[in-house]
């Protein structure tokens, strides 16, 4: 009987020890996910494609997808002020940001230039652009209202319009109307931080959590052993 107790012990501990150490590597692999994620970003891709081969409405942007040039046509339906940008040379200034309808169901955010040349441009014209796609910004860099964005950020206009929209948005680094190309200086925007940027470190935490209580685990029977047998010990050298 006792045997079988110390055997049924002995496989709930390993059990147990190895669903812990499968939970640590579990994260160490989403870990080394993000890793390879951020080094598929840095790829410079010099093909321009559709945006229907990158991403639909409503949908998350793929991470490979960040940086990768489209080409897009549309009509401009609003147009925002987004204070207190930083570009890639780090320097601030606001931007014009323009919603651009697609076709009949979809828009998309469209980074044109700097705010200070939005009277280049007419709202309600009919565009021809090519850009790199980025993800949404999720730090507020100015208050919301009409006539601007906190952040260029898709979401933020959801109440606004019944269109189903795109997910981060377009830098133009060309832009095309009937009339000719719209010559005014072009913006690359650092790459903003995403949800899953800067949770590596998170994930590594966890593996270094599930392994130490699979170590716990394995050490338990052990630090139970030692204390019965102290005890033993004690009560021995009372007895005697």
């Amino acid at each position: 009987m006792d045997r079988i107790k110390k055997a049924l012990t002995a496989v709930l501990v390993l059990a147990l020890a190895a669903i812990f150490f499968a939970l640590g590597y579990w994260q160490l692999d989403r870990a080394r996910e993000m890793t390879a994620n951020e080094k598929k970003v840095t790829v410079q891709d010099e093909k321009v494609y559709q945006l229907s081969e990158l991403t639909q409405p409503d949908e998350i942007i793929p991470v490979e997808s960040f940086g990768k040039f489209v080409n897009i046509s549309g009509t401009i339906i609003a147009t925002y002020k987004a204070p207190n940008q930083i570009a890639a040379d780090k320097n601030v200034s606001d931007w014009e940001i323009a919603l651009v309808q697609l076709d009949a169901e979809s828009a998309i955010l469209v980074l044109r230039g700097f705010w200070q040349d939005s009277e280049l441009s007419e709202s309600a014209e009919i565009l021809n652009v090519t850009g790199a796609i980025y993800p949404r910004q999720i730090k507020d860099r100015a208050l919301n209202t009409d006539s601007q964005i906190s952040r260029i950020d898709s979401s933020l206009l959801t109440s606004t319009t019944g269109l189903q929209l795109y997910d981060g948005f377009i830098a133009a680094t060309s832009e095309v109307r009937e009339t000719g190309e719209i010559l005014r200086p072009r913006i690359t925007p650092e790459m903003p931080e995403t949800e899953f940027n800067g949770y590596y470190w998170q994930h590594i935490s966890y593996v270094v959590i599930w392994w130490l209580m699979a170590a716990l685990v394995l050490w338990a029977p052990f630090y139970k052993r030692r204390d019965v047998q102290g005890i033993k010990d004690e009560v021995s050298q009372e007895v005697h």
